[in-house]
């Protein structure tokens, strides 16, 4: 049996590979992923890549000096 695709004959097997194949690239292609970012250098460049999101200046210096405290704290300790 075949079908009439664009006033040509096509055969059953033929519409069911190129089924198989859109399905297949479609979902490699969802799949794959996007552009991937090197990772930081050391901790330093980490620390700056992380935004902080304060409503306001004060806010933010606020969490930045919490941060700094609680690293100083962790420092002494070894887990």
């Amino acid at each position: 049996m075949s079908y009439q695709v664009f006033g040509r004959a096509i055969k059953n097997e033929y519409l069911a590979l190129g089924t198989f194949a859109t399905a297949f690239t479609g979902a490699f292609l969802a799949t794959r992923g996007g552009e991937k970012k090197a990772p930081p250098a050391d901790v330093k460049q980490a620390k700056a890549q992380v935004p902080v999101n304060a409503g306001s200046k004060d806010e933010e210096d606020f969490i930045r000096k919490f941060i700094a405290e609680a690293e100083k704290e962790g420092a002494g300790a070894s887990h």
